[in-house]
């Protein structure tokens, strides 16, 4: 059996910033039926919602796209 270490959770926040609450977090899980991404805050626990700020849109994205690509290049693998 051959081991690898993959990324599985990303914390996007203000770049100059701690993390906080407002911290976004994408992760990959798998339930059983194959690999997804879930995207929180902790601050929206409680009725599911996200808030996105526009300037944050694009290395948002880019961190969505770099999990999904990740996914991908496992998917097929035994």
């Amino acid at each position: 059996m051959t081991y690898t270490t993959r990324p599985m959770k990303w914390s996007h926040c203000d770049h100059d910033g701690p993390l906080s609450e407002r911290a976004t977090e994408i992760e990959i899980i798998n339930e059983g039926a194959g690999e997804f991404l879930t995207i929180y805050q902790d601050a929206s626990t409680v009725n599911g919602k996200i808030a996105i700020d526009p300037e944050e849109w694009p290395t948002l994205k880019d961190a969505i796209e770099a999990a999904f690509a990740e996914i991908t290049k496992h998917q097929d693998k035994p």
